[in-house]
């Protein structure tokens, strides 16, 4: 009976590693959930490209846009698990609308396996560059004395954007009034014109005027600093310790994808995401690479997911 169980084992063993050696067998499809042009297809494209020079795997990007990128999401979720379908997913449309959307016909972590965490991006605060406001103390002392009289833009309810900085007012106990907009740009235009007091924003949308002095930076909400603004503190710094939220992005495939897959593509990525060609273009996105195993990297979505809830639930955060 051992030797028999031995056998067996030897068996399943090497028909995994055997699957393993010759996966991909045809082309791999990466579900974009959004438009071309906008920053998620930007690095998916450049994860595409970069991983198929690497290992030689055919990636064909697949943009499948709706619904903050929930519609790209649920069609991921419904694909076979063989490993011929990965989704980038990020924080936004994985751990936060969920708690959004009342009848998405996904669930992230039953419908999903975390394959390989890409980069994440931090959000930052700014205000326009002849504000009164020169630190975030400023806007916290004048938050305190005249409450709800201070206003953000943020390019929408739900987002992850709108979910740091309700999670400022928590940290600090106060009272920004939030103005929602249609995307980050036409927050930040209303910034530089003076229509509202800050704007809160990934770093990517917003670098651009931050470096032509248009707007000033006060804070980022990530535990450490951005390496596209290492001039800035972070909320934490500021005063508020432990503080850290950021908005990431990551590759998918559904559940029950075969653990061997699985393994092989997260340690392609990681493989890519140590090259500095690879680094600096990402860092080039105002993005920040960070490699993860597919376990920690699951814990990071299942961490999200339940913090979202309690955020949502806090707040009253609504899709608009």
């Amino acid at each position: 009976m051992l030797k028999k169980l031995l056998i067996t084992a030897v068996f399943v063993c090497g028909a995994a590693a055997a699957h393993a050696q010759s996966f991909p067998a045809k082309p791999i499809r990466l579900v974009i959930p959004f438009p071309p042009g906008g920053g998620t297809d930007i690095l998916s494209r450049l994860v595409a490209n970069r991983l198929s020079e690497s290992t030689k795997w055919n990636l064909v990007p697949d943009n499948r846009p709706g619904a903050g990128g929930t519609i790209g999401v649920a069609e991921a979720a419904r694909a076979a698990p063989n490993g011929y379908t990965l989704l980038m997913g990020q924080k936004d449309n994985m751990a936060v609308a969920p708690w959004l959307y009342k009848e998405l016909s996904y669930e992230p972590v039953r419908d999903f396996t975390a394959v390989a965490h890409v980069a994440y991006t931090p959000v930052v605060i700014v205000t326009g560059a002849q504000s009164r406001f020169k630190s975030l103390a400023d806007v916290v002392a004048a938050a305190r004395s005249a409450p709800d009289s201070i206003t953000y833009g943020s390019p929408g309810n739900g987002t992850t954007i709108h979910l740091a900085a309700e999670s400022f007012n928590q940290a600090a106990d106060i009272k920004l009034r939030h103005v929602p907009y249609k995307g980050s740009n036409a927050a930040m235009m209303d910034v530089l014109g003076g229509s509202i007091d800050l704007a809160v924003s990934s770093v990517p949308s917003a670098l651009s005027q931050i470096k032509a002095g248009k707007v000033r930076a006060l804070a980022v909400t990530s535990a450490a600093r951005s390496t596209s603004l290492p001039d800035v503190p972070t909320v934490a710094e500021s005063g508020y310790k432990g503080f850290d939220v950021n908005t990431w992005y990551g590759l998918f495939m559904p559940a029950k994808t075969p653990k061997d897959v699985v393994e092989r593509v997260n340690r392609e990525v990681n493989s890519l995401l140590q090259t500095p060609a690879m680094q600096s273009a990402i860092h080039d996105q105002g993005a920040e690479p960070k490699a993860m195993t597919p376990e920690q990297f699951g814990a990071l979505l299942q961490r999200d997911y339940t913090d979202s809830k309690n955020v949502v639930a806090r707040t009253g955060m609504k899709i608009e």
